[in-house]
């Protein structure tokens, strides 16, 4: 997706005037996390981040499978972006309570597009333009069909990318990638909601003429993600071919990726009954002479931390993926908080090190993921990471890895041990034998929690 500058916002009537650039956009989506609210904002990340320019997004999401009330923020800038954005240039709400909660989230002057079919605007002094847009009959003429208003979140997106001029073919390049995996009729529908809300004739916005400005490319191919994908990736690239976990929000995309990419690499990922069997099982893929991996968040590393402190005894080399969400206990799985670390350091009776690395960043994520692959194999220890919700969930658009500099293709050692061979040195660094490799004295290391 190697493309010109397509952020270009609609212009006045009057063709000789030259709109003053902008350099950041912050465009907030507003609505119920089943309508789809993430698919708007991951397609704007997408199409951004594939670009020079930069991008950060925040979500919140609501801690109920039946969904709720949702937020994605999307940030946009031509030069380097440090955050998801304090005040939004645009709002978009679908519903009356995304109106009133958010309405203040607006800075002075700015735009709200709100579904005229559910919003009864509120007259305030902050001399915000205000537009109404029938997301939902929109939809619903454009689909056909009863139950179809489940595609207004593809109308809204087909209405900001005329609004702010995106790409067009870029963008339904995207769509198409995405729903072209389901079906021929669920691509269909998406692109007729998509044409409907680009071809929607939003005027009042010719009022505020505005442009972004180009991004600096340094010719570097970019990609677009977030946190726990690039985890997962810097995972796969240091040679961890092989897992287990228990799904535990918000960590549990790292599961649901390594279970999908790990048999392409002769690996598996399992998905355990509880917390302990999968930090044991995964202690043992370790002691079979594996780089193993277990994900889970801070309730699940309660869990987990007396096989933790049997890796660390045992000396077997283990990373442990902790995703921290916020609160003591069950917590507040959508919530973000950064309250692992004594934990992490010290949640082991006994005196036993550990190494802790945390991310900065979601690009961080990749190498941090690497780095305690490294570490793990070479010193035969349990390695934690500590990363949180918010870079979790997070997308941002960074250079692409250099995977020729970052791979290790593992190899499982079960060359035959000589009469000199010693699992624990005093001197050196431990040595494991794993179960099927010859002994020329016929003993093998033993471990037990004992």
């Amino acid at each position: 997706m190697d493309a010109p500058t397509y952020f270009t916002c609609m212009t006045t009537t009057d063709s000789s005037t030259k709109p003053n650039p902008l350099h950041s956009a912050v465009i907030r989506l507003a609505g119920r996390s089943q309508d789809g609210i993430q698919s708007i904002g991951n397609f704007l990340a997408l199409l951004a981040g594939s670009t020079a320019r930069e991008v950060m997004t925040y979500m919140t999401i609501p801690s109920t499978i039946s969904g709720g009330a949702s937020i994605f923020q999307v940030h946009l800038g031509s030069g380097e972006v440090l955050h998801p954005g304090d005040e939004a240039d645009a709002l978009v709400a679908f519903y009356q309570e995304s109106y009133d909660d958010h309405l203040d989230s607006l800075k002075d002057g700015g735009i709200c597009f709100y579904d005229s079919d559910f919003v009864k605007e509120l007259k305030e002094e902050r001399g915000i333009i205000h537009i109404g847009v029938p997301f939902t009959s929109a939809t619903i003429e454009a689909i056909g069909g009863s139950g179809k208003e489940r595609g207004k979140n593809i109308f809204v997106l087909g209405m900001l990318a005329a609004v702010y001029h995106l790409d067009r073919d870029k963008l339904t390049d995207i769509i198409t990638r995405k729903f072209s995996k389901k079906s021929d009729a669920v691509l269909r529908s998406a692109m007729l909601a998509f044409d409907s809300g680009y071809a929607w004739p939003v005027h009042d916005i010719k009022r505020m003429p505005m442009a972004m400005a180009t991004g600096i490319d340094d010719g570097k191919k970019r990609i677009c993600a977030d946190g726990n994908t690039m985890i997962a990736l810097g995972l796969i690239a240091g040679g961890c071919r092989h897992g287990a976990a228990y799904p535990i929000t918000p960590s549990t995309t790292i599961m649901e990726i390594m279970r999908s990419e790990l048999p392409a690499y002769n690996g598996m990922f399992i998905q355990c009954e509880d917390e302990l069997a999968a930090v044991c099982m995964a202690i043992g893929m370790g002691y079979a002479g594996h780089l193993p991996v277990t994900s889970t968040s801070g309730p699940g590393v309660s869990l987990k931390a007396e096989a933790i402190g049997f890796a660390c005894m045992a000396e077997i080399p283990l990373i442990v993926v902790n995703v921290q969400r916020g609160g003591p206990s069950t917590g507040l799985p959508t919530s973000v908080e950064q309250s692992d670390l004594m934990q992490a350091i010290y949640g082991s009776h006994g005196d036993a090190p550990r190494v802790v690395l945390a991310p900065r960043n979601v690009k961080d994520c990749f190498y941090v993921a690497y780095e305690a692959c490294q570490i793990a194999r070479k010193y035969s220890t349990p390695v934690i990471i500590l990363s949180d919700q918010a870079i979790a969930t997070r997308i941002e658009a960074f250079t692409e890895p250099d995977l020729e500099e970052y791979w290790v293709e593992p190899e499982l050692d079960l060359s035959e041990r000589g009469d000199d061979f010693k699992p624990y040195p005093l001197d050196g660094l431990t040595r494991h034998a794993p179960p099927g490799s010859r002994s020329t004295t016929g003993k093998y290391p033993v471990v037990t929690g004992l």
